[in-house]
């Protein structure tokens, strides 16, 4: 046999720019190649110089958000003859999530940034006619060959639904009689659009899992249903007083469970026809969930969100000149608030303003704007961006948990399931894994729990 080697290619270990490398029977398999939600330049990268160029035999891609997906023109650029393969899903998803990053890079160019654009345009382009959709549970080979289910290959690679977002998998990798699953980001409760994951349930060799929610339980009695009536009782008492309700999301995912649930609430009678306003971007990505309903693993596969929903586009540059009118929901993105995006401009008129409400619907990275303002306290100062000075913080505000990643309740009976003779943990704040490595090594004495420090190859 041959070595089986790790890698993690992130700077720091946090939920930032994801890339991992896997060395297994004499091949070099990269998996993700995210950007930095927080960083600029190259510093926003993985660590891509520890990989000699042009030796990736593979580029697999588990999903389309930017810290997955972010940088995956610049690996390319280094590793011009590796295939790259995904899902179809997240092949257009990432094609309009990489245009965006080329305008938002240049914008930051304007601004000072001067690495910035990392890649253009045509480079997305040329980029995305080399990517190689591949359907769920289909094996093949690193060249892309598919493979008969008594066909062997050296190495062998199947997708499987992580229930994420639209697109989202878990990769299987089977080499040398070994079994190595990387989870990707795994949502395994349904949500409103996507189904659970469906994951391989067989014993594992090596579990390369992600650790986003490791450092919060499930509050007791907690359900989804439950969170869903909350939140369309805190939007009705906040009409009843003319308020405006503005709800942060990312463009990709959150935007089309929320309008979804919209949209239930409109049926159930729980919401009336209030006017609901998206961005741009969450307008283009929506299309492509409306286009995609028939071929993905999806629920209510006959929901076209965008026709029943009818929400509004509100365009960037409005932002600002937009008045706040009540009996509305503004559900626009970015879901962190981060600086120059429409959620962030739009807050300015929120923030201090007693008579609106402001939503939280998920994660926030404790850093980020929308992070700051969750740890504030009423009438305590908050800055959403330098280029404009702190705010006393008096709108209503609110949390609720529709997080598309699992619990780590979930997650753990996973673990638990499959048994794997090692559990890699990445995608994680520090609490996070170490609340994993823990518990894991409680629950499972004969396996061996690994916190990969970014840049050390870890020989499994």
């Amino acid at each position: 046999m041959s070595g089986l080697t790790f890698t993690n290619l992130t700077r720091q270990v946090e939920i930032g720019a994801n890339c991992y490398c896997l060395e297994v029977a004499g091949k070099r398999l990269i998996l993700d190649s995210g950007l930095h939600p927080r960083l600029d330049g190259d510093l926003a990268l993985p660590n891509h110089r520890l990989i000699p160029d042009g030796s990736a035999d593979v580029i697999l891609l588990s999903h389309a958000h930017q810290d997955h997906v972010g940088s995956i023109p610049v690996l390319m650029r280094r590793h011009p003859g590796a295939p790259v393969f995904m899902t179809e899903a997240t092949r257009q998803l990432s094609d309009v999530m990489l245009h965006n990053s080329v305008n938002v890079m240049q914008k930051k160019r304007e601004e000072g940034v001067t690495t910035y654009p990392l890649f253009t345009h045509r480079e997305v382009e040329m980029a995305v006619k080399r990517w190689r959709p591949v359907p769920l549970h289909t094996r093949f080979d690193v060249t892309g060959e598919r493979l008969r289910a008594d066909e062997s290959a050296d190495v062998s690679i199947e997708f499987f639904d992580a229930g994420h977002i639209l697109g989202s998998v878990g990769t299987l990798i089977r080499a040398e009689g070994r079994t190595i699953f990387y989870t990707g980001d795994i949502q395994f409760d349904d949500q409103t659009i996507m189904q659970g994951a469906r994951f391989p349930e067989h014993e594992l060799d090596v579990l390369i899992v992600e650790t986003t929610r490791g450092d919060r339980a499930t509050p007791e009695g907690f359900t989804r249903a439950g969170e869903e009536l909350r939140l369309a009782d805190a939007i009705r008492a906040q009409f009843d007083r003319d308020a405006a309700v503005l709800i942060p999301l990312f463009a990709l995912g959150k935007t089309q469970e929320l309008l979804a649930m919209f949209h239930g609430f409109r049926q159930r009678g729980l919401l009336g026809h209030c006017p609901i306003y998206i961005g741009g971007l969450g307008t283009k990505l929506t299309e492509i969930y409306d286009k995609l309903a028939h071929q993905t693993p999806r629920q209510k596969p006959s929901l076209d969100i965008l026709n029943a929903v009818a929400p509004f586009t509100m365009a960037g540059k409005a932002a600002d000149a937009t008045p706040l009118k009540g009996g509305r929901i503004y559900a626009i993105s970015s879901g962190m608030m981060t600086e120059k995006t429409l959620s962030n401009s739009f807050a300015r008129q929120v923030l201090s303003d007693p008579a609106h409400a402001l939503f939280f619907a998920g994660y926030a990275d404790p850093l980020s704007p929308a992070g700051r303002i969750r740890a504030a306290a009423p009438g305590s100062t908050v800055q959403l961006s330098p280029e404009y000075p702190p705010q006393p913080l008096r709108c209503v505000v609110d949390e609720f948990n529709f997080s598309a990643h699992s619990t780590r309740e979930s997650i753990r009976a996973y673990v638990n399931k499959v048994r794997p003779k090692k559990v890699i943990l990445v995608h994680g704040d520090t609490p996070a894994i170490e609340w994993f490595r823990a518990t894991l090594a409680a629950d499972l004495p004969g396996s061996e729990i690994l916190t990969p420090a970014p840049g050390v190859a870890i020989d499994l």
